[in-house]
């Protein structure tokens, strides 16, 4: 295909704009990144430049959400299921040119899991005994017990190899990977741009360059799309535009779903919020609904704990937390609480959170709480509360796949500490079985709905955005990620 597809262009040479746009595309996002470390951070928006385009891990998700070969071609599980045997990839380089080898996987797996690590995910690491390079191809990975998702674990962002011989301060402005695009420069506050690697191990990307452009504002976003400046907006800010780009021939609208279940999170360890029944009445305070329709134009799924209804292992719990202000506020008079109390809602700058926080601070008001409203950007949100546990309430998305383990972490930002939930994550990661492992994740969303730990909204749903021609962008987001390594121009 690709040699088709440069074919196509050089015949194409006399039409210079023709030319430029096969090779090259404009994508658009809301979120810049605050560094271009996934290793170092926890903002989704890292992973939407760097997952699969310059990053790699040993494993990593398809457009589908399985789990498939990175750079690892191949591995072996003992019979014990505890000790892994990955076979890497011949030749692979990094963007520097120096070789990709087994001691950069040792370095890059002790790292993330090392005592002093600052991986954002550092549990996936947690259950690693040691780690070795039997030769420059082969990785030996011991565990301390059996995991049933461990090649899932290892397919994240957060688990990505890197050069054991870098910098990781340099790598938050100057990524080295080993994907199918290099970096090339960042303008602070307007774009990314990406070139395609002409040394790359596996199929080249068929586009030439990229150029990532940040645009905040969905009423700018939406001028940028209709004047042609952006080509795709894979994760579009403002849905109730959608409908008028629908009905213009010259886009496709591409509806999708995510892994982010959209929560209103309550700091369990600050008063009021260590009370379970001002959580619980929290949770009937909140009309879903209306937030869906109020904030997405109807763009969500209601969910009633941590986990996403696509998966086949999720029960519907939402009747658990209906909307009943009167039993909201009867719980609160029941905490001690009836009149009422005011605490702070620091809003990051997503729409959904911005404009769905309006809403969650008129529908607390009629029970009685008052809130107290921030509008933080990312790095203040990031600084203030998922590392400095300054907030009453948020509002975000958990956009990773698959995470409801965080709950097993009272360290976590929402900081709830359950040993009934950390024995039950523990006897998840050791099961194999698949039957057993679907009814431990019942139990485990049963436990978070019971328990009330955050408000649980809505799934986040993929509303993207594309010029009709480009070939390739991701209809659903299994992690968060916007993969460029398979997109082109179809004319």
């Amino acid at each position: 295909m690709k040699r088709i597809f440069l074919g196509a262009s050089v015949l194409a040479l006399t039409a210079s704009m023709a030319m430029a746009q096969s090779t090259h595309i404009n994508i658009g996002d809301q979120l810049e990144p605050p560094h271009l470390d996934p290793t170092a951070g926890a903002a989704g928006a890292i992973d939407n430049v760097v997952y699969a385009n310059i990053y790699e891990g040993l494993t990593r998700f398809s457009a589908d959400g399985d789990v498939i070969a990175g750079l690892a071609e191949s591995w072996d599980i003992s019979e014990d299921g505890l000790t892994y045997t990955f076979n890497l990839r011949s030749g692979v380089k990094y963007h520097d040119g120096s070789d990709m080898t087994a001691s950069d996987v040792v370095y890059s797996l002790n790292r993330a899991r090392a005592e002093d690590s600052t991986n954002a995910q550092k549990g996936l690491f947690a259950g690693i005994a040691d780690v070795t390079a039997a030769d420059d191809t082969t990785v030996v990975v011991t565990l301390t017990s059996e995991n049933g998702g461990f090649l899932f674990n290892m397919a994240w962002g957060d688990a990505i190899i890197l050069n054991e011989g870098d910098d990781v301060e340099a790598l938050k402005s100057q990524p080295n990977g080993t994907g199918a695009f290099t970096f090339t420069n960042w303008v602070q506050g307007d774009s990314i741009n990406l070139a395609r690697n002409e040394n790359y191990w596996g199929t080249p990307a068929i586009l030439e360059t990229v150029t990532i452009k940040y645009i905040s504002d969905p009423t700018a976003a939406f001028a940028a799309m209709m004047a042609g400046d952006i080509d795709a907006f894979p994760t579009f800010p403002a849905p109730e535009n959608l409908p008028q780009f629908d009905a213009d021939p010259r886009f496709t609208v591409i509806i999708g779903s995510t892994e982010g279940e959209t929560i209103l999170a309550t700091n369990n360890k600050m008063p009021p919020f260590d009370n379970p029944l001002v959580r619980k009445a929290l949770s009937h305070a909140i009309d879903r609904s209306a937030i869906i329709d109020g904030a997405m134009f109807g763009y969500g799924t209601p969910i009633g704990s941590h986990f996403a209804p696509h998966n086949p292992a999720y029960i519907d719990l939402t009747g658990e937390s209906n909307y009943d202000p009167e039993l909201a506020r009867a719980l609160l008079a029941e905490a001690g609480y009836p009149d009422g109390f005011t605490t702070t809602l620091k809003l990051p700058p997503p729409t959904y959170a911005r404009r769905g926080g309006e809403i969650i601070a008129a529908q607390l008001r009629a029970v009685g709480i008052e809130t107290e409203v921030t509008n933080l950007e990312w790095g203040s949100w990031l600084e203030e509360v998922f590392r400095g546990y300054d907030f009453g309430l948020t509002i975000v998305s958990h956009t990773e796949p698959m995470d409801f383990g965080v709950y097993a972490d009272p360290e976590y930002y929402f900081q709830y500490d359950s040993a009934e939930y950390q024995a039950l994550m523990e006897e998840l990661t050791a099961e194999t079985d698949p039957d057993r492992r679907i009814a431990l994740m019942q139990d485990a969303q049963r436990m978070m709905a019971a328990d009330d730990v955050n408000v649980y909204l809505f799934q986040l749903a993929k509303t993207g955005v594309a010029n009709k021609n480009i070939v390739g962008l991701w209809e659903n987001s299994p992690t968060q990620a916007t993969d460029l390594t398979a997109v082109y121009w179809s004319e």
